[in-house]
């Protein structure tokens, strides 16, 4: 039988991959790494960057490029879901032509692989392989932003919400809520007074980009640091939390 590993390796500190996850990349033979483009070209050596440090034992890197997503779509869950088939397919085909009979292969996943991950979801699509899975937490950018701004994520007897940025305007009212892949800013268009903002990008890289404060008074800030942060790398991955005083 085939095994995969999708091992977390946290948000971009690479002294942030856990002793697990290091074991892990130690008993793979082969890693699957998406390429996303020339954007992305950070993640990838950070990848590459991962493995020369921690592993041990004879591996091969394959790259392989990643179906694109249709942003433009009018229709988000069906675009995604068409994506993921997309990417279902090309998984098969790793899986059956790169990896033989008892080996082990590994997808390196950003944060944690079980929080707006889509790897555990495309690899239920695939069918007609036999293989085990396992998978390997990691420190995701939810924690390490609480961590880089000194807080505690939940409140004392408050529940922690966490939805994408898409999501945000659907919310009657924020008392304690974090955002994740938030394309377009929509912290900005929020009014309320009582609102305080902790937002980082490029979390535990030496990029990282850090700002806290009233969001009515800090988000025109964020909103220029992300537009700059963009334009110099092409790329931006951030995080916050909106909490009510």
């Amino acid at each position: 039988m085939k095994h995969l590993l999708l091992i977390g390796i946290g948000p971009g500190n690479p002294r942030q991959i856990t002793l697990e996850a290091i074991d892990a990349l130690n008993r793979a033979e082969v890693f699957f790494v998406l390429d996303k483009g020339p954007a992305n070209d950070d993640l990838l050596r950070l990848r590459k960057a991962l493995l020369a440090e921690h592993a041990r034992q004879p591996y091969r890197l394959l790259q392989v490029e990643d179906p694109q997503r249709d942003g433009a779509a009018s229709d988000y869950v069906g675009a995604v879901q068409d994506w993921h088939r997309q990417r279902a397919v090309l998984y098969a085909r790793l899986i059956a032509d790169e990896l033989l009979d008892g080996q082990t292969g590994a997808f390196l996943l950003w944060g944690e692989p079980g929080l707006y991950d889509s790897t555990l979801r495309i690899l239920e699509r695939v069918e007609g392989h036999d293989f085990s899975l396992e998978v390997i937490p990691g420190i995701s950018s939810v924690q390490a932003l609480a961590a880089r701004h000194r807080i505690p994520l939940n409140r004392i007897g408050e529940p922690l919400t966490i939805l994408p940025g898409r999501r945000l305007g659907e919310q009657s009212r924020i008392d304690n809520l974090v955002v994740m892949l938030d394309g377009h800013g929509a912290f900005a268009e929020l009014d309320d007074p009582d609102l305080h903002i902790y937002w980082g990008a490029y979390l535990g890289t030496p990029d990282e980009l850090l700002i806290e404060g009233p969001l009515a008074t800090v988000k025109a800030q964020i909103l220029q640091q992300r537009e700059q942060a963009r334009a110099r790398k092409g790329w931006i991955m951030d995080t916050y939390l909106l909490r009510r005083r």
